[in-house]
């Protein structure tokens, strides 16, 4: 007796019903398989190319869609219409760990990327920060340094404390984020109970053409909660997709997670005078400084009914903006609004954007053509600027007022030093001031740890330098109990201020 096909049954990639997605087409039931079995050679030919390359770094992670709503009036600082209060606007929240590979556990110590992209209704406009304020690099220059020395050995392909500490202490900029990556922020107990940051400066400009320096701030109402080493630990062996699991779980029985927006605002004209570079991202701003203020809210209330289509190929990059919104002279976020996109041209295509996900809610009319999967097209409209056949172009003069005003030789330095600029500054002062007993006492055994690892012995009296330039007590006490040989468990995978 023939089966039917349940469901009126499968059909070919062209639409035509399917033969048979139970047996391939032989010469009777035991003889060889016929190169015209044209339905199995389709399926097999798009299974050996089904997975995309995965992200380098932040491959690992998940998140969910939601709604960002505006309920204060920040109109003075930006034109913004994704800003303007009572907007509420679509939004896509993609949470990851930094070092990891795709099928790595979700809660090894790592920082988490924080990814928002908003479907507003002058364009999509991209958040692409982490669960901190900072970041270990000022210059763009040496993030593929940086990646390489946290993944794996060219020679054993496995992962090296020793290398890692060999970066961070060659380049004492990194002293501010491994602080927080070392203290509690390094082990969030889930995505829903950690803050996310936008991390760079961005401009913001209103509509009378007055400009800005703006942090982004996004702090969970549910609480920060983190686990222990031993807890993380546990986890990552018992399931690896913990954090992951967690936020569709939530979701889907009605438990939304919610983040209060916020910002810092500082005027154009004290970035010059400011005790620290507002645009180095090993930096923060002090709030007694630049105060946060109340924007709005972030829920994030519907699942991906498709992981691959809507998280893994969501593509997202710093430089995605709108009218109102501007980059500014942070180096790391200039080389990022290049690199992200061009990472997902490698990663997913040419016309990466066309896909749903990707895809602003308003109409795009683009003089860019052809490429790799096309979909979207401009039918016979001429395909170059300008033209005499009624297709319109831009011709604006850059944008000049989201820009901002330079003059000056082209050079390789770093940041000219602000008053307190010292890159051993605000970590000491996280350590000594934001801290209590019992987290220094946790951050000291952390660091203990994952210091256990390193084999060279200058790399490691570096690593011991480095901390004592953070705090020479806390510095003297992972030193003294690294070199007792106690605590001396490896911290799995690879910190907190008052914020």
């Amino acid at each position: 007796m023939t089966e039917t096909r349940p469901h009126g049954g499968s059909t070919t990639a062209w639409g035509a019903p399917a033969p048979s997605d139970r047996n391939s087409l032989t010469v009777g039931s035991n003889g060889p398989l016929l190169l015209h079995d044209v339905h199995f050679l389709e399926q097999m030919a798009h299974f050996n190319r089904q997975n995309v390359p995965e992200r380098l770094p932040h491959a690992k992670g998940s998140g969910a869609f939601g709604e960002l709503t505006i309920t204060e009036d920040v109109s003075q600082f930006t034109k913004a219409a994704v800003f303007q209060k009572g907007a509420h606007t679509e939004s896509l929240l993609r949470f990851s760990t930094v070092a990891g590979e795709l099928g790595s556990p979700d809660t090894w110590r790592d920082v988490r990327g924080f990814a928002l992209k908003f479907y507003t209704s002058e364009g999509n406009l991209d958040i692409v920060g982490n669960n901190t304020p900072v970041f270990f690099l000022r210059d763009p220059m040496k993030f593929p340094h940086f990646i390489r020395s946290q993944r794996r050995l060219p020679d054993t392909g496995l992962r090296d404390a020793t290398m890692q500490w060999d970066f961070w202490t060659l380049n004492p900029e990194s002293a501010h984020q491994v602080t927080y990556l070392m203290g509690e922020r390094g082990l969030p107990r889930t995505w829903r109970h950690m803050n996310g940051y936008g991390s760079h400066t961005y401009m913001w400009v209103n509509a009378a053409g007055e400009k800005f320096w703006v942090k982004y701030h996004f702090h969970t109402q549910q609480g920060m909660e983190f686990f222990s080493d031993a807890e993380a630990e546990a986890m990552a062996g018992a399931d690896a997709d913990f954090h992951r699991r967690d936020l569709f779980d939530s979701i889907a029985k009605g438990d939304a997670p919610r983040w209060t927006f916020s910002v810092q605002v500082m005027p154009y004209e004290d970035a010059a005078s400011y005790r620290f570079n507002p645009f180095d991202l090993t930096k923060v701003w002090s709030h007694a400084d630049y105060p946060l203020i109340t924007v709005g809210e972030l829920i994030l209330n519907r699942n991906p009914e498709n992981h691959f289509a809507q998280i893994e190929q969501a593509a997202f990059s710093p430089g995605n903006m709108v009218p109102g919104v501007g980059l500014s002279p942070d180096k790391m976020l200039l080389g990022r609004s290049f690199a992200y996109n061009d990472a997902q041209r490698n990663r997913i295509g040419t016309n990466f954007m066309q896909l749903p996900v990707n895809r602003p809610k308003v109409p795009v009319d683009t003089y860019q053509v052809d490429g790799q999967m096309q979909f979207d097209h401009s039918g016979a409209k001429p395909v170059y600027a300008p033209n005499s056949f009624g297709r319109g172009w831009s011709d604006d003069a850059a944008a000049p007022e989201e820009t901002w005003a330079v003059d000056a030789e082209l050079v390789r330095a770093a940041y000219s030093l602000h008053a307190e600029d010292g890159d051993f500054n605000q970590p000491g002062t996280m350590v000594r001031e934001v801290w209590n007993d019992e987290q220094r006492a946790s951050f000291v055994s952390t660091v203990s740890g994952a210091l256990s690892g390193v084999q060279h012995d200058g790399v490691l009296g570096r690593a011991f330098e480095y901390w004592k330039s953070v705090d020479a007590e806390v510095g003297k006490r992972i030193e003294e109990t690294v070199r007792s040989g106690r605590d001396q468990t490896a911290v799995p995978g690879m910190g907190v201020d008052a914020d």
